[in-house]
């Protein structure tokens, strides 16, 4: 069935002591995205949600999570990707980083658990990092639980090209397995790679099962970020139709040049999209609904 998305507008520019609104996503009544201090440092904050609206009615005085112990894989940020529950207690899948000498940075997949106002890190090391599969670094983590499988979609850089702008990263989205959420298998499978030779950049998948069918939603870049999309009947093998259901930028505004970073879910009874727009969270986080046609 056809339709499109219908762009609401912003709905969060600069949280209060914050800059930036980056990788938003909702669980319930609460909006989480992370803001950078006055260093670069990246956190996770927390709002309460306005009822059946996405206006963020307050927000936590602290974030839920900060950056990490100086010399740590997150010391430099600490930006949260997904939730999941299970047995009671919320799973915060994160990208921790820092910054590098050789290449601009260094990513991580880390976990936090806590009851989703505070959380404590399962481990000072990543969860997902460096491995015989991806060997330069992993992020922007998509967890479901499907089945007694605990899945992961994430970003797996392959390479650092030089250019005469400095080091460029190539990287797409492969996928891992774990039994209890912590240990993961990476399993080098490839779900989502480059469309053509001017693509060098696809990440932040957002994976929604409906029936038996696969959805995903994820960023990928050659000039600047598209929202793209792909279906796939059991999460390995994908196809990709980005204009069935994909978000370009919308020439104008906020978002007037690049769209990332998509959270897609179900709000008041509409499938509801939260992104980023231009600066890569810089300028804030919208939302758009989804109209059939």
């Amino acid at each position: 069935m056809s339709g499109r998305w219908r762009r609401l507008g912003r709905v969060v520019a600069d949280p209060p002591g914050w800059r930036g609104a980056m990788v938003p996503f909702v669980d319930g009544d609460a909006l989480y995205v992370s803001g950078r201090d006055d260093e670069g440092r990246t956190s996770t904050l927390r709002a309460t949600l306005a009822p059946d609206t996405l206006d963020a009615a307050a927000w936590d005085p602290e974030p839920v999570l900060a950056p990490g112990r100086l010399g740590t894989f997150d010391d430099s940020g600490s930006t949260g990707s997904c939730l999941v529950w299970h047995e009671g207690r919320a799973h915060l899948y994160y990208i921790g980083w820092n910054r590098g000498v050789t290449v601009p940075f260094h990513t991580s997949i880390g976990l936090a658990v806590g009851d989703g106002r505070a959380f404590e890190r399962v481990s000072e090391a990543p969860v997902l990092g460096r491995n015989p599969s991806d060997p330069i670094f992993t992020t922007s983590p998509w967890v479901l639980r499907d089945g007694g499988t605990w899945r992961m979609w994430y970003t797996s850089c392959e390479r650092w090209e030089p250019t005469p702008a400095g080091p460029r990263h190539h990287y797409d989205i492969r996928h891992a397995e774990s039994d209890d959420g912590v240990c993961w298998r990476p399993t080098g499978h490839r779900c989502i790679g480059f469309r053509d030779a001017g693509e060098y950049a696809i990440a932040r998948p957002c994976v929604v099962r409906d029936g038996n069918l696969y959805r995903m939603w994820f960023s990928y870049r050659g000039d600047g970020y598209r929202i793209g999309y792909a279906e796939s009947d059991d999460g390995l093998a994908w196809t990709r139709i980005d204009d069935a259901r994909g978000l370009g930028p919308s020439g104008e505004g906020w978002d007037a040049t690049m769209v990332e970073y998509p959270f897609v879910f179900e709000r008041a009874g509409r499938r509801t999209l939260l992104y980023n727009g231009d600066g890569y969270g810089a300028s804030g986080a919208g939302a758009a609904i989804w109209d059939e046609r």
